[in-house]
């Protein structure tokens, strides 16, 4: 596991645009969006929403297209007849990416919090330690996916069916208990409502209570990853 994940890394570390993608185009998005609102009160109140929502996007793109890539290249038939199951592997990814993503998840919440002035009336501990939970589900879900793509553009033909949705019933655009009762029900067993309301409580409560919130994207983590080891192929047809 230790050795996928140095090898990840290392790999990544030679990849300037892939590097640049994960880590400096969230920070120019929430920039832009604060350039937008002028850093105005509609800034404040959906700023914490979309801080767990561009690195998810990001992260799922960069992971699902990455383990694809392991597949088609052989590199992931070759690595399995050694004696490495599945299971380590996806954990050596996870390990990877999760490194990458803690970083980008800290850079991301220090512009917010620095430079573009968000106001949080939580600890800023919490609103990095969401930020971080949420990077990590977006790679556990690039992981995930990248088990039933046959090409790098139907690892990307995803997101909008994984990532949209949530979008849409996070609790950004309308609060979720005002949905339709049968969409707020749907609302209620996507990972990223979760993260939404996760940020949204450390962005407007001096004591915030995350338990639950944290409880179910650690949960959605951990299995998601299990079910990306169960349904994982050694390569690509």
């Amino acid at each position: 596991m230790i050795a996928t994940a140095d090898r990840v890394l290392r790999q990544l570390r030679h990849d300037p645009r892939t590097i640049a993608m994960i880590v400096v185009v969230p920070c120019v998005l929430l920039t832009l969006l604060w350039w937008i609102y002028d850093g105005g009160p509609i800034f404040q109140r959906i700023g914490p929403a979309l801080l767990a929502l561009f690195p998810v996007i990001i992260m799922f793109l960069i992971t699902s297209i990455t383990t694809l890539r392991e597949r088609r290249s052989g590199t992931l038939e070759r690595l399995l007849t050694m004696p490495l199951g599945k299971v380590p592997f996806l954990l050596g990814y996870a390990l990877a990416f999760g490194i990458v993503a803690v970083v980008q998840a800290v850079l991301a919440c220090l512009l917010m919090l620095g430079p573009l002035g968000l106001s949080v009336a939580g600890p800023w501990p919490a609103l990095v330690l969401v930020a971080v939970l949420d990077s990590l589900l977006a790679v556990a879900l690039g992981l995930f996916v990248s088990a039933f793509a046959n090409s790098e553009f139907q690892a990307v033909q995803f997101m909008p069916a994984i990532v949209l949705p949530q979008f849409l019933l996070c609790g950004l655009l309308v609060p979720r208990d005002q949905l339709p009762r049968a969409l707020e029900y749907v609302s209620n067993v996507l990972p990223l409502s979760y993260a939404v309301d996760a940020m949204n409580e450390v962005s407007r409560e001096a004591s915030p209570d995350l338990l639950v919130p944290v409880a179910v994207l650690v949960g959605f983590i951990v299995a998601v990853v299990l079910l990306g080891a169960a349904t994982l192929r050694r390569r690509t047809p």
